[in-house]
């Protein structure tokens, strides 16, 4: 595979995270809204709950804790740099809305069919919480 291969924009079909102790997992849950747009060496990536609710509370900076908690947790976010090497994509992040990923790189095998492409992470392997984490797009154009 080349950067080429996967230039453009995809809409998120959905996301989904394998335990190694059987279960399964969807993160955002079933309902997702989102893109990945990779262009000239960059990539950005967003993806959210379509159902996470309004704030009742406030506005972004004013609402409850929990509301702002909320919102944290039925959203993520990151763009940065991006290359391709075989089967691999690699994600240099610059900006991200978990914070601890910036500065680093997050690896995604990829795997392209047609206009459906998967990126597929190895999760804290080993550990008690083992998982394979599957994100599913459809490209758009």
């Amino acid at each position: 595979m080349e950067a080429k291969d996967i230039e453009g924009r995809w809409a998120v079909l959905s996301w989904r995270q394998e335990y190694d102790d059987g279960r399964v997992l969807l993160p955002m849950g079933k309902n997702l809204a989102g893109f990945a747009e990779y262009r000239n060496g960059r990539v950005t990536i967003m993806v959210v709950n379509a159902d996470r609710p309004r704030f009742a509370t406030g506005g972004q900076w004013d609402a409850s804790p929990a509301e702002k908690a909320g919102a944290y947790e039925t959203g993520l976010f990151y763009a940065g740099r991006y290359r391709v090497e075989g089967e691999t994509v690699f994600h240099e992040i610059e900006i991200a809305s978990f914070q601890n990923w910036v500065g680093g790189t997050q690896m995604r095998r990829a795997c392209l069919e047609g206009d459906r492409l998967q990126l597929i992470a190895r999760l804290e392997d080993g550990g008690a919480e083992a998982r394979t984490a599957i994100l599913e797009w459809r490209r758009e154009g």
